[in-house]
């Protein structure tokens, strides 16, 4: 024995077929229709004019920045000094300060936070301009504070309403990420090379 259950009395999709909603009055249906609810779909953004230049000054700038911070670490040129043991078992770190480079890493830690600075004006210059030019809702310039998702997310969006064009500051923003990565690496292997000449140079005699 099936145990069949009416469904309950409210809107339901038209079983005639018209992809309306009818009314179900929990026996039968009625003649009232309703427009069936559509599915939420964010506005599209407005194609740009033809001929509406899609880069800036700022964007490129904001690209390359990383690059600078890169070269920052070559003004640091730490100074490992160290005291061994009289039996040369051991090994102290005399003057830590001299290992971050003295002095001059406070200069390269404040010119680092300016580097982070201009990123975030550039990136606000260059969104004010796209606004200028016409364009709907670019992407927002406060994603720069998490470095290279601005110049992605913007290349993206300006792709999107430029006809498959504007995506040329991703690209240099990536490679200028690359070439960053590859100079830290570089100057971390210097400073390993002259911590261990160093420390080859003050081993006591016969250690």
């Amino acid at each position: 024995m099936t145990d069949q259950t009416t469904p309950a009395a409210g809107w339901y999709p038209d079983p005639n077929g018209s992809g309306a909603l009818r009314w179900w009055d929990g026996s039968r249906w009625g003649d009232q229709l309703a427009a069936a609810p559509t599915a939420y779909a964010p506005a599209r953004r407005r194609p740009l004019a033809p001929g509406t230049p899609l880069y800036t000054v700022w964007i490129w700038l904001v690209a390359v920045l990383p690059v600078a911070s890169g070269l920052l670490l070559f003004l640091l040129h730490p100074q490992p000094m160290f005291r061994f043991s009289a039996d040369g078992s051991s090994a102290v770190l005399t003057d830590p300060f001299a290992l971050v480079g003295g002095p001059i890493y406070f200069v390269v830690l404040g010119l680092s936070w300016v580097l982070a600075a201009a990123m975030i004006v550039f990136s606000w210059l260059d969104y004010r301009e796209l606004l200028r030019r016409g364009m709907e809702r670019p992407f927002h310039w406060a994603w720069s504070f998490l470095g290279i998702v601005y110049p992605i997310g913007r290349s993206v969006v300006v792709r999107g309403v430029a006809g498959g064009r504007g995506l040329a500051p991703l690209w240099v923003a990536i490679a200028a990420y690359v070439v960053s990565l590859v100079l830290s690496v570089v100057w971390s292997i210097i400073l390993i090379s002259e911590i261990l000449g160093t420390v080859a140079q003050n081993l006591p005699a016969g250690a």
